[in-house]
């Protein structure tokens, strides 16, 4: 269990490294008794640094929503982070390479929600009722720790959450079976990966309902008009200056990006 002092420091280190874009040695490194409890607090403390500073919360992202990633992390649960207001963008926009150290990009899908929704007991159907729209949405993800990297490390890191981007065409949650929403991933003209969105616990809903459920623990809840990133449902791809990027979700149409330098 890491000290109050310990928390602010790894906050500060990830502030700084965000600031620079210099890597900051691993959380986990610098103090080895940190827990997932104590990852998250280093988050708070990140989060409160970031508005106080202007920005504002306006939903959460939801990582290693697939088995892989959970059994090679060590963790047999998801992790979340927040989503930043200065790190939301509309489709088409051009974004710059410059704000991250390494970005990398993966496909999802957004709730946006509806009403209020807290836990405990929250299960999918109580996720899609509190639903206004599914969206598609890319998630840029980056890393302000040094590698390699545990559990512990990405918690402080906000969950590695680095942009978002969102357009194509906004559905009605039981509009279309949301479970088989499939997606291609193109760079620069070449299509480099292509998913399905029941690979996300087998359900999108799944882990926002995961998600309520966990800030329930910590006496928090997700609030009328959050965007909540539901997980991948491809593996990331890296990206840089110059490059362009199109993902193509079918009949809920498509969203590209540029990254500029």
């Amino acid at each position: 269990m890491a000290t109050d002092e310990q928390h602010r420091q790894a906050a500060e280190a990830i502030l700084a490294a965000e600031r620079t874009r210099i890597a900051t040695p691993q959380i986990s490194k610098m103090f080895p008794d940190m827990t997932l409890a104590d990852a998250y607090r280093v988050q708070d403390l990140w989060a409160d640094a970031r508005i106080a500073a202007g920005a504002t919360v306006v939903g959460h992202k939801i990582g290693l929503t697939s088995r892989a990633m959970q059994i090679a992390s060590k963790m047999t649960e998801p992790d979340y982070g927040r989503i930043l207001d200065d790190a939301l963008y509309n489709d088409g926009a051009k974004v710059s390479a410059a704000r991250f150290l390494k970005p990398r990009l993966e496909v999802e899908l957004a709730f946006v929600l509806a009403e209020d929704l807290g836990g405990p007991g929250k299960r999918i159907y109580d996720v899609m009722r509190a639903t206004e729209v599914v969206v598609p949405a890319l998630e840029i993800i980056d890393y302000r720790t040094e590698v390699p990297r545990s559990i512990v490390d990405t918690i402080a890191d906000n969950a590695a959450f680095g942009a978002i981007v969102v357009g194509g065409r906004p559905v009605r949650p039981y509009d279309i079976d949301v479970r088989w929403v499939g997606a291609t991933l193109s760079k620069n003209g070449v299509i480099e990966e292509s998913g399905v969105s029941a690979a996300i616990m087998g359900h999108p809903a799944a882990g926002v309902a995961w998600l309520v459920n966990k800030l329930h623990e910590v006496g928090d809840c997700l609030r009328k008009g959050e965007i909540v990133l539901g997980g991948s449902f491809t593996r990331p791809i890296d990206v840089a200056a110059g490059d362009v990027v199109h993902a193509d979700y079918g009949p809920l149409g498509s969203l590209s990006l540029e990254i500029v330098a």
